[in-house]
């Protein structure tokens, strides 16, 4: 018997069921069904009776955890740092648009393409967007950013909602959201956006959310330091189609968070040796940093002057040195330029260095098992516009009890009270 026919059965299987759902009936976690589906691991010959009575069941079978899975849909994805966090809650995606190549080839890789997966959400049309409970979407954030703002005033060119190729994105999610009324929604963006043209652009997004959608919408700036060693401040914007008793004072915050050391390779043996990365950012025979991401001499020199001016003329421009002890500031997406913003230092007697990708994806929160299969300029793009995972993770975890009590609704017709006002 060939391992292809139960790979084969499997991939059938996945146009009726979720990845939860095949797992709970074969007796296998989720990211066993998923390196199967990958082909990282071969799918077992012994699986292919099993399947055969799964694809033989409808509607679906009613397995352990059933009541915890919701749908969700994933828009201007990036490298899917929302997804990771709403997934660990027991969300399966069915549909992801992200434009972006280089974004795509990461996603790809770390994910599949079992779903649907579009480019440009602009063009498409809202009744062809599968069936989901929640909507998740980190739109566009550089038209509503200090950076981006100040770039496009300098350059003359508009801003924010004026701005037609991204600020206008959030009323593609609107006409989403008003033709398929998911259940939820979560919506990501920079702090700025609260303050963005006086706070007529934040009042905009509100007025449409909840006088002309009728959500229930709660908002907060959550600090990423929380969970990772980063200074990161996003507005986080929930929604909900029926009005509930959710509260962000659920949400679980540590007082204080990790520290860089936390992070970083260790050179004391104890670095986990990735099949993935190979020595492409740590040379594991050396049991150091590979020499390339220490600053040039050059750089190092333009770097200290820079900062030197910017001191001499009262302003706060420079380089940010990082220590073991600290929290950093914001990782961006220019980090790839010179990585002025977090350089590490290295003694008295040694240049700074930059993070590694790898040290972006655990700052960023990505576990070890997320691949880097793209450049270290655009993983640095990649990571600098992604969102800290736990955060998501944590927000996921207080929306879950709202969503699923209006999945319970739909299914039974029982609600539960106390999650309706």
């Amino acid at each position: 018997m060939s391992e292809i026919q139960p790979l084969e059965l499997l991939k059938q299987a996945r146009d009726r069921f979720t990845q939860r759902e095949i797992a709970e009936y074969v007796g296998k976690d989720t990211k066993t069904v998923r390196r199967w589906e990958k082909g990282e691991t071969p799918c077992p010959a012994m699986l292919e009776p099993v399947l055969r009575n799964l694809l033989m069941q409808s509607p679906p079978p009613v397995v352990k955890g059933d009541s915890q899975s919701f749908r969700f849909i994933d828009l201007f994805a990036g490298i899917g740092g929302v997804r990771l966090g709403f997934e660990a809650q027991g969300g399966e995606c069915v549909f992801t648009s992200e434009w972006n190549d280089f974004s795509k080839k990461t996603y790809i890789e770390n994910y599949g393409d079992h779903h649907p997966f579009i480019g440009d959400i602009v063009p498409y049309p809202a009744e062809d967007v599968p069936d989901h409970d929640v909507l998740l979407a980190g739109f566009p954030c550089q038209p509503f950013s200090i950076a981006g703002v100040s770039k496009k005033n300098s350059l003359g060119r508009p801003h924010g909602f004026e701005c037609t190729t991204q600020g206008t994105l959030f009323f593609d999610v609107a006409r989403i959201i008003a033709t398929k009324r998911p259940k939820a929604f979560l919506l990501e963006n920079v702090k700025n956006l609260l303050s963005h043209d006086k706070g007529n652009t934040f009042q905009v997004i509100l007025q449409t959310l909840r006088d002309e959608l009728n959500y229930d919408v709660h908002y907060r700036v959550i600090d990423g330091q929380h969970f990772t060693p980063q200074h990161r401040e996003r507005i986080i914007i929930v929604g909900f189609r029926e009005k509930t008793d959710f509260t962000w004072d659920d949400l679980q915050l540590s007082g204080e968070g990790p520290r860089l050391g936390s992070i970083l390779h260790k050179t004391d043996g104890s670095e986990p040796e990735l099949l993935w990365d190979g020595n492409r950012f740590f040379d594991h025979e050396e049991q150091k940093v590979q020499p390339k991401y220490t600053l040039t001499p050059n750089l190092w020199a333009y770097l200290q002057a820079y900062a030197e001016k910017h001191r001499a003329a009262g302003n706060g421009f420079g380089f940010g040195m990082s220590y073991p002890d600290s929290v950093t500031r914001t990782l961006s997406a220019r980090y790839h330029k010179d990585g002025s913003e977090i350089l590490v230092w290295q003694g008295e007697k040694k240049r700074p260095r930059r993070l590694t990708p790898r040290e972006c994806a655990r700052l960023m929160g990505f576990p070890d098992t997320f691949r880097i299969p793209v450049s270290d300029t655009q993983a640095y793009r990649q990571f600098g516009n992604s969102v800290v995972m736990p955060v998501m993770r944590e927000v996921a975890r207080i929306m879950v009890p709202h969503i699923q009590s209006t999945i319970d609704l739909e299914r039974t017709g029982i609600s539960q009270p106390s999650l309706f006002v």
